[in-house]
């Protein structure tokens, strides 16, 4: 999943958008794959602060919009080693963890979008939406 996140010039990477029924997902906030972090089974708690910020997805390619999110949280998770761990992240890196984590619900980015934002995509999502038909 590193390998393929970093390919695809991304930042984080769930299992689910690869295929995969794991509530796993690896981030590098700097898009390298010495720096990339495996967290398994993560809980994200004491988020405090909110800020808004343009966001793409790995998913969605070409959509882009503003996403309201936390600006500091604490993650618990297991890492790539099956240790526990818990890492107090602030910024751009909690900002991933949120973003990857909410893959692991099911939420996408256009969930989360304005309807502002969701409209001035309509094109991009409708585009996306018939490619995946025709895949079927």
């Amino acid at each position: 999943m590193i390998q393929l996140m970093r390919a695809h010039k991304g930042v984080g990477l769930a299992a689910p958008q690869v295929g995969l029924p794991l509530r796993l997902f690896v981030i590098s906030d700097t898009g390298g794959t010495d720096e990339a972090r495996v967290f398994i089974n993560p809980v994200l708690v004491e988020q405090e602060g909110w800020e808004e910020a343009e966001e793409g997805c790995l998913s969605l390619p070409e959509v882009r919009g503003k996403i309201s999110r936390y600006t500091r949280l604490k993650l618990l998770a297991i890492d790539s080693h099956g240790r526990e761990v818990a890492e107090t992240l602030e910024g751009f890196p909690a900002r991933i963890v949120q973003h990857e984590n909410d893959h692991l619900d099911g939420v996408l980015i256009i969930d989360r979008m304005s309807p502002m934002a969701r409209i001035a995509n309509r094109r991009k999502i409708r585009e996306l939406e018939d490619k995946a038909k025709s895949c079927l």
